[in-house]
């Protein structure tokens, strides 16, 4: 989508209203994931860009027109991505987050089939990066993984979501997850973190396996 002309020659609220609450923006990121614009009446002037675990979020007034969202995302989206190249990410992780990447990710990868009840970061997951329920449709994340490149996110998240289809590592969970490029890579990426882990290196708590499991765990 085009950029629309440059708003700020113009008083802001001037144009189409846009919805209240989270809605996804038409401008996605350079990786393609959506953007997420937040539209609250809290929010009087002015736009803020941060991240909630891997989403990009773009807060804005409630009286921001569709018209300038249309200038305004891409460009703080721009802003944003810079920031994470340069080192300066500002990550602000919350259940919620979690919950909505959830669904992205189930939709892109697994049909919308598997369809969580909650999904949370936990604390006291010191042996598993992450754990599912599937007769409660749960999903626990532990706080180990907040911070860590959000393919390696998505691909815990994703391993979880498989597992409230395929309750074990059979031929059929892992294809359900054969679709997603950064397998292999992010499985990499996990092993070195265990591994450091397991020799006390700085970075890791030492007590933790590192294992991704399915079922039990509060």
């Amino acid at each position: 989508m085009a950029a629309a002309l440059d708003p700020r020659r113009r008083p802001i609220g001037k144009g189409t209203p846009g919805p209240l609450g989270d809605s996804y923006s038409a401008h996605r990121r350079s990786n393609g994931d959506a953007v997420v614009v937040r539209r609250t009446a809290r929010r009087k002037t002015g736009l803020a860009a941060f991240w909630e675990g891997p989403q990009a979020v773009i807060a804005v007034p409630a009286r921001l027109s569709l018209e300038d969202e249309q200038y305004w995302v891409p460009h703080m989206v721009a802003k944003l991505e810079a920031s994470l190249r340069g080192g300066k990410r500002r990550l602000q992780p919350s259940d919620d987050a979690l919950m909505q990447r959830c669904l992205f990710l189930s939709g892109k990868y697994l049909g919308s089939r598997a369809v969580p009840e909650s999904v949370r970061w936990v604390s006291n997951q010191n042996g598993r990066w992450g754990s599912a329920t599937p007769a409660r449709k749960s999903i626990r994340i532990s706080h180990h993984v907040q911070g860590m490149p959000e393919w390696v996110v998505d691909y815990v998240l994703l391993h979880e979501l498989s597992h409230l289809i395929h309750p074990n590592h059979s031929p059929a969970f892992w294809a359900e997850m054969a679709g997603f490029a950064e397998l292999d890579r992010a499985k990499a990426f996990l092993d070195g973190a265990s591994f450091a882990a397991n020799r006390k290196i700085h970075g890791m708590n030492n007590d933790f396996d590192g294992d991704l499991d399915t079922v039990g765990g509060p």
